[in-house]
């Protein structure tokens, strides 16, 4: 489970931004938005957190920045080869903080330890790794690696509780790779839980369209099917079923205006290839069946058959789950009906924890969400996005119209919108 996220100039993250997942000591919605984490020394965590803020303001980039740092973990583990460039970049309105070091750093729980972790990095190098684990409920550090410009090599710390070949896999670690998926990769079992919550269980949604990849997959075991169909259902989806169809490719299904040239191509690649098609079960006036393919079903069902299979396998095994722009698509009923699951003890009995951005107002109320749930996203006169919470402003318990106050402009992270005349020039 996710405790708290830290980030450092990048993109448009200049000083450091902390989004945390630590409940406050307000009693509200205690029962169902939050719980008590199975970790020594460590407070009761929220079952989700909504990101708000006008268009640009960086919501976007706060999620990228967790995905980075996932990728950068995952990739690390044998795939990237010395001299690849990191995919990382630093805050660019700045003189001096371009061609200083993002820096990241997560604190999570996994298999009942708490940890600490972080890098910092250039595009051609780590300069900083740590980490400290919380077994007993106070820190052992067993990362400690620092680059020396001097030297032009690294410096390691004390670490002592970090038990086995050390100086091996100090020696296998490549300049733009961790130290943590390098020891992991080369066998070290103490490490492992550490690297399997970033490969296991943070699941950082991509952005854009969604692809209905993991729901098809799902819906390939009648059980799990009849599970998808039972999601779309409550989401009042008007489907009384899901069918696969394997199709053979066909040339001629592809668009009259596409070059000769690109469908010759891609004929070449696909010729003899079978795809699964999804098709959704209607009933007609008359009782019979009638299937319809997905992509005749309008936008918003496309998009909930998509989110089907990560939701319910994420409130299954307890994950944790980062979504850009939830409400896109999305009737605000429907937001509401997905942001519910996360807090329902029966349908997320092993604490999944759900945290998106979002322009939908209508679930920012006192009944869906406690004040330390909602965040806010705004930039700052040296166009640097700041990250800060609901709490910063003191509503009143169960009085304050969240929303009302929101649109008013009390919490900022509002639009500022001119007057199309004068910028025109009218």
């Amino acid at each position: 489970m996710l405790v708290e996220f830290s980030v450092k100039n990048f993109l448009s993250i200049c000083e450091q931004t902390t989004l945390s997942l630590v409940a406050a000591k307000g009693q509200e919605l205690k029962e169902t938005n939050t719980f008590q984490p199975d970790a020594p020394s460590t407070p009761a965590m929220l079952r989700s957190a909504a990101i708000y803020g006008p268009n640009a303001a960086g919501k976007s980039n706060v999620i990228r920045a967790l995905q980075t740092m996932e990728r950068v973990v995952i990739e690390s583990a044998g795939q990237s080869q010395a001299g690849e460039a990191l995919a990382v970049t630093p805050f660019l309105l700045n003189e001096s903080t371009r061609s200083q070091p993002s820096e990241f750093e997560v604190t999570f729980i996994s298999q009942g330890v708490r940890y600490q972790y972080g890098f910092a990095a250039t595009k051609e190098c780590i300069t900083e790794e740590w980490l400290l684990a919380y077994p007993k409920g106070r820190p052992q550090r067993w990362i400690d690696r620092t680059y020396d410009d001097k030297s032009q090599s690294y410096a390691w710390g004390t670490m002592d509780k970090l038990t086995g070949k050390k100086q091996t896999w100090q020696a296998a670690t490549r300049p733009n790779a961790l130290f943590l998926s390098t020891a992991v990769q080369l066998n070290n079992q103490q490490l492992k839980p550490v690297f399997d919550w970033f490969s296991n269980t943070l699941h950082v949604a991509g952005f854009g369209r969604w692809d209905p990849i993991f729901s098809i997959d799902l819906c390939e075991k009648e059980k799990t099917r009849e599970k998808i169909v039972s999601f779309l259902q409550a989401a009042d989806i008007d489907i009384e079923g899901i069918e696969l169809q394997n199709e053979k490719f066909n040339i001629n299904d592809l668009p009259d205006d596409m070059p000769e040239a690109v469908k010759n191509e891609i004929a070449e690649k696909y010729q003899g290839k079978s795809f699964v098609s999804v098709k959704t079960s209607h009933v007609s006036d008359s009782g019979k069946k009638v299937l319809f393919d997905m992509d005749d079903e309008s936008d918003g069902t496309q998009k909930i058959f998509a989110l089907a299979g990560p939701w319910l396998d994420t409130l299954k095994n307890g994950y944790v789950f980062i979504i850009d722009e939830l409400h896109d698509n999305l009737h605000p009923l429907i937001v509401e009906f997905l942001v519910k699951l996360f807090h329902s003890e029966n349908n997320n009995p092993k604490n999944a924890q759900l945290v998106f951005s979002t322009h939908d107002t209508s679930i920012l109320n006192q009944e869906i969400f406690r004040r330390d749930q909602i965040w806010f996203c705004d930039k700052d006169k040296d166009h640097a996005t700041q990250l800060y919470p609901l709490t910063d402003f003191s509503p009143r318990k169960g009085v304050e119209n969240l929303e009302r106050g929101y649109l008013s402009g009390r919490y900022g992270a509002l639009p500022y919108l001119k007057n199309i005349n004068k910028t025109m020039g009218y």
